[in-house]
């Protein structure tokens, strides 16, 4: 069997074993990555090239830094805060909670994100009594839409702004009404879903309208120097390109200063690195690898842009939904990664105007996410924080709420892109 082939048959068995839940998903990338090495499907060398090192260490650096931060108790302050401004309804609070973590996702990466929002979520939940899949499920999908509408929100977004010179606010002019849209429309939709699930005791939330948020801050100090640091670290995420340095550098300096003001021992700190995630993350890298070193991606993305000829709305609609679908079930780097010098190309034998395809891609990509556990980062993180505490979200529940709402975002990202460029 070809190099070709055995790449494609291990990525799909993979997501079998990831799909079926019988081993655990980090167990069975990693399997999955020692067999395209091991049958020579991609060399080694290429493999340790396949894995975003920025990515991982960013997620490190990340991890660490609100690690120390929940220390202080500044986590339980801003969930009894949130309970008490929404009446301790926990349908209004599941609405405020989308709409930080939207507004944090614009302005920040959507992984640190998560990472601050899902233990102000635990807390919230274990003081009603309630389960937290409903609100996980909801940050995670506002995370990936809140993350489209900037330059800096979602990778993908990166990699396209660095390729064609868009800017910040070409992304926030084009990208952030049917970002706002689809949010709305979405967190709409999941209340019509979870009502019934959100339903919390009149003594539980007379208990946590009479607490004192105050009195849950334990580390004064603490959280002063990690309150100083994280806004210090936020700031060089949003000044990074400027600064020309990437977001981990950013992440793990961060991380070093707030261990050296706070004096926090490492191997404390390195407790709260979901390490399960990290590896997955590593794993999946080298799986898609094998993928893109033996051409699958290239030639599915050329064969399926081949039939669009030199027409914009047709090859931003077959981008838009490409993106999508390939992204709900590969990891949206790599695959934007590959489909920018391909669309380059195209632009360059053509001559047609490419900024509404290049938008195709940002709203396809990221969007594209919230269709299955493993199409975006944020994703990964909160199923693994979320095993942490004891909660499992499996695959196929994920993916029975999250591709419907993601096929329902693309289409109304297909109405935008038609209305702004085609019609």
């Amino acid at each position: 069997m070809s190099n070709f082939w055995l790449s494609i048959v291990i990525f799909l068995l993979a997501y079998v074993f990831i799909i079926i839940e019988k081993v655990h998903r980090s167990v069975v990338v990693w399997v999955a990555a020692a067999l395209v090495i091991f049958l020579g499907v991609i060399s080694q060398a290429k493999a340790i090239e396949a894995i975003d090192f920025n990515t991982l260490w960013l997620l490190i650096g990340m991890m660490v830094i609100v690690g120390i931060t929940r220390k202080s108790g500044v986590f339980e302050y801003i969930a009894i805060k949130s309970a008490k401004l929404a009446r301790g309804n926990p349908l209004y609070i599941m609405v405020i909670l989308a709409l930080v973590t939207a507004l944090a996702s614009a302005l920040l990466d959507n992984v640190t994100t998560v990472l601050l929002m899902v233990p102000v979520t635990f807390a919230i939940t274990d003081r009603l009594e309630i389960s937290p899949l409903p609100f996980l499920f909801t940050e995670i999908l506002a995370s990936n839409i809140g993350g489209t509408a900037t330059l800096i929100g979602d990778p993908p977004n990166i990699m396209i702004g660095s390729a064609t010179g868009l800017g910040f606010m070409d992304f926030i002019n084009n990208l952030a009404l049917p970002a706002i849209i689809i949010l709305i429309v979405t967190i709409a939709c999941l209340l019509l879903i979870f009502r019934r699930d959100l339903a919390a005791g009149e003594d539980k939330i007379a208990q946590v309208m009479e607490l004192d948020e105050r009195e849950f801050i334990k580390e004064w100090a603490i959280l002063k120097k990690s309150l100083l640091v994280l806004g210090l670290t936020m700031l060089g995420f949003i000044l990074h390109q400027y600064l020309h340095l990437e977001s981990a550098t950013i992440a793990l300096a961060g991380a070093g200063l707030l261990l050296l003001v706070t004096k926090v021992e490492p191997e404390e700190a390195l407790l709260s690195v979901e390490w399960p995630t990290i590896f997955f993350f590593a794993g999946l890298f080298v799986i898609v690898g094998g993928l893109e070193v033996n051409g699958v991606i290239d030639l599915v993305a050329r064969e399926a842009l081949a039939i669009t000829g030199d027409s914009p709305f047709r090859t931003g609609m077959l981008v838009l939904w490409l993106s999508a679908v390939g992204s709900a079930f590969v990891d949206n780097i790599p695959f934007v990664a590959t489909m920018i010098p391909l669309l380059q190309s195209i632009g360059e034998m053509t001559a047609m105007p490419m900024e509404s395809v290049w938008w195709s891609l940002a709203l396809g990509s990221c969007l594209g996410g919230n269709g299955t556990l493993i199409g975006a980062s944020a994703n990964v993180i909160v199923a693994g924080l979320a095993e942490r505490y004891g909660n499992t979200i499996r695959f196929l529940d994920f993916m029975k709420l999250g591709f419907p709402l993601m096929i329902l975002s693309i289409i109304l990202s297909a109405i935008y892109l038609y209305m702004r460029f085609w019609a």
